[in-house]
């Protein structure tokens, strides 16, 4: 089993590869995963959602690990993708895709006090692939799109309206968020909590 604090030193030297880390994930115990990666990224306690979160969002609550685990394995992710994490809180699933992947990341939070945690967690591990934009959900250049009960309704039916607009190939992740029938989505894959769709060009 790899200790936590080593991998977070590496990860700080440059030297941490995906490879390294997703087998020092695989030997931590799925029970203990979760804790392991707080430890990584040096997380401790969850911030209190603010003002700024709108009607028709969540409050913020981090996915489990086992979770985007099988969501970067059904969707193919990999150091060639822009992730997107709507509704991606202190930065903890953007960065440890990052780690796991390669894959450069991006969150889209509206609430501000969790955009400065983010900021401070990638800057912290001297990440300069894994950003956080404060705003409401938008597709821009992403080509993976994970959503964990970000909203629903008429937001989740807006959002996806933009991904449509797009017009070219996304995959997009959802975990425990039934999506409305589109046509323009077919399923790829689905285990557990987790389903991808990815969408025709």
């Amino acid at each position: 089993m790899e200790d936590a604090h080593s991998i977070r030193e590496l990860v700080l030297e440059g030297k941490a590869t995906p490879a390294l880390v997703r087998d020092a994930l695989n030997s931590i115990a799925p029970r203990a995963r979760d804790a392991w990666v707080d430890r990584l990224l040096g997380l401790e306690e969850i911030p209190d959602d603010g003002p700024a979160l709108p009607r028709g969002a969540v409050p913020y609550l981090p996915c489990a690990i086992d979770s985007v685990l099988r969501a970067i394995d059904l969707a193919g992710v990999t150091d060639t993708d822009l992730f997107v994490d709507v509704g991606s809180g202190v930065g903890r699933v953007t960065t440890i895709v990052h780690l796991l992947t390669g894959a450069s990341t991006l969150g889209l939070e509206i609430q501000p006090q969790l955009v400065q945690a983010a900021h401070a967690l990638s800057s912290r591990l001297g990440l300069s692939r894994v950003k956080t934009l404060e705003g409401d959900a938008h597709p821009g250049e992403g080509t993976v799109f994970f959503l964990y009960c970000p909203f629903s309704g008429d937001r989740l039916n807006t959002f996806l309206d933009e991904l449509e607009r797009l017009r070219r190939p996304v995959r997009l992740c959802c975990v425990d968020l039934p999506i409305p029938a589109r046509p323009w989505l077919s399923l790829l894959a689905e285990d557990q909590d987790v389903t991808v769709f990815t969408s025709a060009p």
